[in-house]
Order: structure tokens, then C-alpha cells, then sequence
């Protein structure tokens, strides 16, 4: 019997008997997992009125996108104590997946929907790179550097300066702009042919700034591939030294701040909490979790894929990561205080691009002095180490490196039979951009709507 004065324990006609309530018992939605894609989903569900459950594994938000202090960096990959000679450990944000955001892009548009602008600061990354010939050049951020730029020759910039202002004035529903060209049917190597280009400014092109992957997009429809150019050069007008920008404190900063938008209103977080399993009903629906002697029941499920049976998900690669603490900036990046490096794959005779971020002080992750550069990929080659050498080539001294492989994964189907909404693993690339395309598709598929987006990427709050 309860004590006088204490809160009584409810009880469900539902719950079997031994097992008690997991938190209030009944949800509208339960959410495994704290990373960006499930804390953006429970913020939305729980502004629309949704009584929401979020649980995760470890004691931190952000599951496997987390920022981590030095020591649990250390703690993590069983690397013993970090040497004093680096600095507090409060100083140190580092990110498990490096991430830089695209200025006026789909994510950027998703903070201003949902208010989470307020709770976070942000400033625009100083540089975007891409290995040509063996050499980082600087992507060109405004027509001095493109005159200026040693990526292609004077008569090459004048052909890549009209391509520009083609795409810019390109709009899809005002025919006088195609100048005589479909690009739904065009192939982006026809309409780079048109304008006379040289194949290794297609090929910087695609990949750095329309953040093509692999080469597949040539043979296929320009139209997707101009408008994420048209995405980027509108992001760079918008910021001017790279169309990128990051949360100062780190990517953890992001999940942290949607649940904050969830708690407001109502609702409830269970960090350091895992999950025995997913219970379904009869009719194969998820309908609710058990961990230990409690359960909590919905009409949902939600979460990435390390909380679902493995027959509810299907392997789609491999990433490999390597974290590096450095005590210099990146050489050839002209000191910059965070850079995005795109190696194109053909470049160094892959598939895959290889992808190196670059963070420090100025951006609140690091000890001055120090500087944290990521490189990331698809593994390959069946060597993870050999997958990401084209990056770490780049770095110089290393002082520390810390390296994960990681599989990735998505859902076998989209949820409406079995009410278990799953989110994709995060992709290797050093931006948002395919994953927000991800978060889109299952918010649709939880709530049946499209999340509006028309907000204007430009009324961002925050001064970069």
C-alpha cells in the first residue's frame, strides 16, 4: 500500500500482472534513441498535442551523432586518460558524426519551423575545399576568388562563370530561363558539355558544390543535381566564405535542443534506459516496449535501427570515421579556424568520395591550439585504414586518432503495417543534406502530411 501523501502508481487493464508502468504507461508515440532524426521527430509530435516517450541507451542525447567531452571521447574508444597537455576537458565538444549545415537548406529551414533557433548560436564555417591534381584548392566563394582560383585555366573560368549564371537564373517554371534546354531530360554531362567544360571542372562541381557522391549522377537528368547547386550558390551569397554553417558547443547541440522543444511541451525523457524489446500485437503492429518488469504501451514506434529486430532492417555499407586531434590547422586551408575538404573519388581511384571536416576553438569544441578534423567515408576497399588514408594524407602530425567503423542501415519497410517507423543510419558525407531528405520521409510516414517548408531560410535569428 502507498504511503500517505505519495503519488499512486497507475495501473492499466493492459499491463500483465508482475510488470509495472514504463513512466505514465500509455503514449501516442514512443521514440528510441536521442539522435538528431528522432529528437526532431518527437519535437514536431509532441508541438502537434502528441503524448511522447523518449528513451535512450546512454546517459547522453545524440546516440551515435553525440559531441563528446575529451574524457568520455576517451572512455569510448578505450583510450586510456587524456594527456593534460590538451587542454580542460570542458573545452571539448567533439562530434561522433561531423556534420556541417547547409545555410539556407533544408535543415536550416527545420530549426526556424520548429523555434529551435532560439535556443542555439551558430557561425558560418570558414572554407570549402576540394582535392584537385593532389593539391586542396579552395572551392570559389565570390568571383575574385573564381579569377583567382588555380582549379581551372582563364578561359575555363570564363566557361564556368557563364555556366554559373545560367544555373542562377534557372527557375524550372519559367521556360525563358531553360535557354532551349530541358534538364529533365538533359543529362548533366550533356548540359556541362554544353557549356564547353573541361572534365575535371565537372568534376569539382559536382562533387564540392553540388555534393554529387559518385560519378552516376553524369548519365542522368541534370534537373536534381542544378538544384542542389542552385541550394549551395544561394547559401554561399548568404554567408560568403563557405555555404556552411555549425552550432557552436558541437552537432549534440541539435538533438539536445529538439528535445528541449518536446519537454515543453509534455514530454518525457528516459536517458540511460534500454529496451528489452518491441511488443507487438496480433495483428503484427507494434503496439508498445518492455524493459525489465516495465512496459509502456502506443500506437507507435519510433527509432533508429540499433533498437529494431534485425528482420525489421537491411544493411545498406559500411562507414568508416577517424577522429584526429591535431595541434595545428589543416596545411594548404590558409589557417582556417574549420574547413570542409571534398576529395572526389575518381581522384584518389575510388568510388566514393572521401570527406575531411575540419572544427577548433573559434566554434567552442576545442582547446585553443587544438583542432579536431574528421575524415569519413564508405569503406571500400575491405581496409577501413586504407579507405580514409586520402584524408588523413591531408592532416599533417597527428597527435591522437581514434578511428570506428560503423554499419548503416535502413528500414526493410516504410511502417504503415507495422507501425514501426524507422530512421535511415547517417550517411558518410560532411553535410546534412541526403539525411534531412531521410528525416522528411519519416516524418510523412508517421504523420501521413508533408512538413511544410516554405519558411524563408534567410529569417535565421542567429548573426554569423
Amino acid at each position: 500500500m502507498a504511503e500517505e501523501g505519495q503519488p499512486k502508481e497507475p495501473t492499466f487493464e493492459w499491463l500483465p500482472e508482475g510488470m509495472k508502468p514504463l513512466a505514465d504507461g500509455e503514449y501516442d508515440a514512443i521514440v528510441l534513441g536521442t539522435g538528431l532524426k528522432e529528437c526532431v521527430i518527437s519535437g514536431l509530435l509532441s508541438v502537434q498535442g502528441k503524448k511522447v516517450l523518449q528513451v535512450d541507451r546512454n546517459g547522453y542525447y545524440g546516440g551515435d551523432g553525440a559531441s563528446l567531452n575529451l574524457t568520455t571521447l576517451f572512455e569510448k574508444f578505450q583510450a586510456g586518460e587524456p594527456p593534460s597537455s590538451l587542454g580542460a576537458n570542458r573545452d571539448y565538444n567533439v562530434d561522433l558524426i561531423p556534420k556541417f549545415i547547409m545555410a539556407t537548406g533544408n535543415l536550416t529551414k527545420m530549426l526556424l519551423h520548429t523555434k529551435v533557433t532560439r535556443y542555439l548560436d551558430f557561425k558560418s564555417v570558414a572554407g570549402s575545399f576540394v582535392l584537385q591534381g593532389g593539391k586542396i584548392q579552395k572551392v570559389p566563394a565570390n568571383p575574385s576568388e573564381a579569377l583567382a582560383s588555380g582549379l581551372m585555366g582563364l578561359f575555363e573560368k570564363r566557361r564556368f562563370r557563364s555556366f554559373l549564371i545560367y544555373i542562377d537564373a534557372y527557375k524550372l517554371e519559367v521556360p525563358t530561363t531553360h535557354a532551349g534546354r530541358d534538364l529533365t531530360t538533359m543529362t548533366m554531362r550533356q548540359l556541362y558539355t554544353d557549356f564547353g567544360m573541361q572534365p575535371a571542372t565537372h568534376e569539382f562541381i559536382s562533387h564540392a558544390m553540388c555534393l554529387e557522391l559518385d560519378e552516376t549522377h553524369m548519365d542522368k537528368p541534370a534537373l536534381p543535381t542544378v538544384t542542389g547547386l542552385q541550394a549551395y550558390m544561394y547559401s554561399l551569397t548568404r554567408y560568403g566564405t563557405s555555404p556552411y554553417i555549425y552550432p557552436l558547443y558541437g552537432l549534440g547541440g541539435l538533438p539536445e535542443s529538439f528535445s528541449r522543444i518536446c519537454a515543453v511541451h509534455g514530454g518525457t525523457f528516459m536517458l540511460n534506459q534500454d529496451i528489452d524489446e518491441i511488443l507487438f500485437n496480433d495483428a503484427g503492429e507494434a503496439c508498445g516496449v518492455k524493459a525489465g518488469d516495465q512496459m509502456a504501451k502506443a500506437s507507435m514506434v519510433i527509432g533508429d535501427p540499433s533498437y529494431f529486430p534485425k528482420e525489421k532492417i537491411k544493411l545498406t555499407g559500411v562507414v568508416v570515421r577517424c577522429i584526429c586531434i591535431l595541434d595545428h590547422p589543416i596545411p594548404n586551408t590558409n589557417d582556417a579556424e574549420s574547413a570542409q575538404i571534398v576529395i572526389p573519388g575518381p581522384q584518389v581511384d575510388r568510388v566514393n568520395d572521401v570527406f575531411v571536416c575540419c572544427v577548433s576553438n573559434g566554434l567552442n569544441v576545442a582547446s585553443p591550439g587544438v583542432y579536431i578534423a574528421i575524415v569519413s567515408t564508405l569503406v571500400e576497399k575491405g581496409n577501413p585504414d586504407e579507405d580514409v588514408m586520402p584524408g588523413l594524407r591531408l592532416l599533417g602530425p597527428i597527435l591522437k586518432r581514434f578511428t570506428a567503423v560503423s554499419n548503416t542501415y535502413e528500414p526493410v519497410e516504410d511502417g504503415s503495417k507495422d507501425k514501426c517507423f524507422i530512421s535511415s543510419s547517417f550517411d558518410a558525407t560532411s553535410h546534412f543534406e541526403s539525411d534531412v531528405e531521410d528525416m522528411l520521409g519519416l516524418y510523412k510516414r508517421v504523420t501521413g502530411e508533408d512538413l511544410d517548408m516554405n519558411i524563408n531560410a534567410d529569417s535565421v535569428e542567429a548573426d554569423y
